[in-house]
Order: C-alpha cells, then structure tokens, then sequence
C-alpha cells in the first residue's frame, strides 16, 4: 500500500473536479484528480454534448425539409444513425483530447480508478490512498427512475438512448423537463412520433410560466404530443414495443420509452457520511462557501442541491480552488446562473420568474415586458416565433430575462450579464445592439421597458 499527499485530491473528472484541478495548479497546489472512467464526465460523454450534436443534426434535417421555403432545392431522403453518431463522436473526441491534453500538460497527478472516503481528508483507490489537506467531492448524478420503474430493454434512461443506432418510428418520453424535451425535439426532427407524459401541469415547469405555454404551442405547432398534469402508472414491455399507462386509465404504445424524470446525486458507497459528510436525502450538504460538514472537505457539481448544470459545477470548482488558496472569492449566486434548454425552440433564462418576483417584491412592484421576436428582423430571416421577456423592480434593476426561440440561448450571455451586473433597463437602453441580429431584440425589449419602445407596441 502506498501514500500519496497533496495539498487537493479531487474525487470526479467531470465538470467541476476538472475545474478545480485545472484552477488550483494554476495557483501552485499540489493535486490529485481521481476518476474512474473518463474526464469530462457526463457532460462530455454522455450528457450536454452528445445531445447538442444529436440536436445540430436534427436542426439540418428540419432545414432540409423546409429548404424550398428559402428558394433552395433539397430533398431530405432520410436518416443515417450511425453516420450522426459518427459525427456525435468526433466531436466528443476531440473535445477529450483537448481536455486530457490539457490537463496533463499541467502539475497534476490524475488516477484511474474508482476512489472511496476512507478517513475525513483521505481516499483510498485499490490498494492506495491518496491524502490531501484538502478534500473536493464531485461524484456527479446519474439519471434517475421512478419507484418500480426498471430500466431495462425497451425502457431507458438517456444514456443508453444517446447510443440507439436507429431512429424509434414511435416513441414516449416520460418526463417533460429538460432533457424530456430535448429528446422529444430530437426524435420528432429525426421523423419519430412523439408523445411526451408530464406529470406536473406544464411542461419545463422549472420555467418562468409564458416560457411554458409558449414551448407547448410551439411543440403542438410541430406535432409533438404531450400529456400533463396527469400520472405515469406502468409500462409493459414486449418483443416488439411497450404500452404505458397512466392512472386516469389511458395508454399509449410505442417503440421504446425513456425514462427523463431528472438526475440523481451520485453518493452511494463512496464512505462520505461514514466519515462526517452531512447528507440529506443523498445530496451532500454545504455552506455557501461549498464547504461541507468536515472542515477542509469541499463539494462542486451534481452532487450540491441546486441547479444541476456543467457550468455550474464548473464555476464551483474554479470557486473551491480559490477558497482554499486564500483568494476568498465572491460567493456563487444561484439565482444569477444561466439555464438554456436546446430543444426546438430553445429556451434561456437567468434570475427570478415572474411569479417569483412577485412572490419575493410584491405584484405591484415589479414591471413585466415582453417583447415579440415578430418584430425582429433576424428573427424573421430564421423564420422563428418567440419572445423575450423582462422582470424588473419598479425603478430598479432587471431581475429576470427569460426567453424562447431559435437560438435563444445565444443570446444567455448579455442577459446574464444584465441580472447579475443589477443593470436597469435605461442603462442597457443606451447600448448599441447591431443590426440584424437576433440580439438586438433583447436592446428593443429594454428599450420598450425603459419607456421609449421604438420596434415595438407598449
């Protein structure tokens, strides 16, 4: 058995171990980075990456069949899988070679293999173990199921159905929210028939509610089928498809159903409450400055109740390493993290919901605009429908941008800018936004809450 001592040992390679190991190098600790499959984690191989590539293919397949629209002759003759998992692949490729690349070209000591909590700063990996002065745990998530839901053959999570070498003539997505969705746009582009079982009342039900029942006619508009408010009671599989059945009584057959009701933390057998971690429910629990129960013990990612997001995760690592070097960064506001949905129209959003904002301030004291992506020239070019609307506090800062249509989260990065920098709406008035772009329809919108709407009715 040997020892090894650093300053850090990371347990996870995804994106908030990876962050972390990257930032703390740079500032001179010691580190040790365990992981026991690939780094990148979910994120880079079986998560945001694989399902935006399936999601790019899926755009040009929609594009082919609606070329004549745009004087261009195109006949789309159909979908070759495993050619689009080709290209999926390249692309994850190359992206883990920049990123093992990179890594190794830094002071940190990465091991492969599968780490455990043995002691409060210790983890051991087969026969070694690796101490550090201090401790990051970024096991990550893994898809979740429903209670006496078994996932198996034709009933699958989202990693088994990111590697389906064909494209199912009929399928149920069980789970409206993100990945739900996404899936669900994919299928539908690819040219399955979708329905998708929800059962809160809307689908992204995590979205401001005009986001929600915009992505609900736009996914009518497209002739994707869903059900909400309504339970998932079981499914019964055969040789060559599955019927579900909610409690109300109805059933729907297809080919293969997946499985999208949300991500779990990933935490079981790796000694953290064994060894002091508070816990709850399997989610390791920290104070805002990610540290958890254990002095010197941190936590980043999936694995911290939250927003369960790369970039998030990402921005905790960088944070950790800071932490621990002293620098005493600026605490993470959870509220002023992006989220983009990449389904058809995308969605993107920052800050408060309007019910939130009314719930936190008070219904008279905020104002609410939104404006129409009718009014944008771009917007028109792509032939997209949409808004982006605004929450303000009444002669105070936009607490909250939320938008839908294509491309929408392209423009995440002003907005998240706006909420986070407390801008009003008469300082972001005055910036210029060029013209034709899908982004100066966020211009317009401040403009029009600033009081002077120019391409607008207010």
């Amino acid at each position: 058995m040997a020892e090894h001592n650093y300053d850090l040992v990371i347990l996870g390679g995804g994106s908030g171990g990876y962050a972390a190991a990257l930032r703390s190098a740079q500032l001179g600790l010691s580190v040790a980075l365990i992981e026991k499959d690939k780094l990148g984690g979910t994120c880079l191989h079986r998560g945001c990456i694989p399902t935006k590539a399936l999601l790019h293919s899926a755009e040009v397949a929609d594009v082919t069949r609606e070329a004549a629209n745009y004087g261009i002759h195109a006949t789309f003759q159909g979908v070759d899988m495993s050619a689009v998992n080709k290209y999926r692949d390249g692309i994850i490729d190359r992206l883990f070679k920049g990123l093992t690349g990179l890594v190794a070209s830094k002071p940190i000591t990465v091991v492969a293999g599968e780490g455990r909590m043995v002691g409060p700063k210790t983890i051991s990996v087969g026969a070694d173990t690796y101490t550090g002065k201090n401790i990051v745990l970024a096991t990550g998530s893994f898809s979740r199921t429903l209670p006496g839901l078994e996932i198996q053959g034709r009933v699958m999570t989202s990693e088994l159905a990111l590697q389906l070498d064909f494209v199912p003539s009929k399928v149920i997505v069980l789970g409206g929210g993100v990945i739900g969705v996404e899936f669900a746009s994919i299928w539908k582009s690819l040219g399955a028939d979708v329905t998708i079982i929800e059962g809160l009342p809307t689908l992204v039900p995590n979205e401001d509610p005009s986001v929600s029942k915009a992505l609900e006619r736009a996914f009518r508009k497209r002739g994707i089928n869903f059900k909400t408010g309504v339970r998932f009671s079981g499914v019964q599989q055969s040789a060559t498809g599955v019927v579900a059945t909610l409690e109300n009584g109805e059933t729907f057959d297809a080919e293969i159903m997946l499985v999208a009701v949300g991500r779990g933390p990933n935490t079981a057998g790796f000694g953290y409450e064994e060894n002091g971690v508070k816990m709850d429910r399997g989610w390791v629990l920290t104070n805002d400055r990610l540290e958890t129960s254990v002095a010197g013990v941190y936590a980043a990612g999936d694995i911290v109740p939250g927003l369960q997001l790369a970039h998030r995760g990402f921005q905790q690592g960088i944070f950790i390493a800071e932490e621990i070097a002293g620098l005493r960064p600026v605490a993470i506001d959870e509220l002023g993290i992006p989220k983009v949905t990449y389904c058809e129209p995308e969605i993107a959003s920052v800050g408060m919901s309007e019910p939130k904002a009314a719930e936190t301030y008070g219904a008279e004291n905020i104002s609410v605009y939104e404006y129409n992506l009718g009014g944008n020239g771009k917007s028109q070019i792509l032939g997209t429908a949409g808004f982006i609307k605004l929450i303000r506090k009444n002669n105070g800062p936009v607490i909250g941008v939320h938008m839908i249509g294509s491309r929408a989260g392209e423009q995440i990065g002003e907005a998240q800018l706006i909420v986070n920098w407390e801008a009003y709406p008469e300082d972001v008035a005055t910036l210029v936004h060029a013209h034709p772009t899908m982004n100066e329809a966020l211009g317009e919108a401040h403009l029009a809450l600033a009081g002077k709407p120019l391409h607008a009715h207010a």
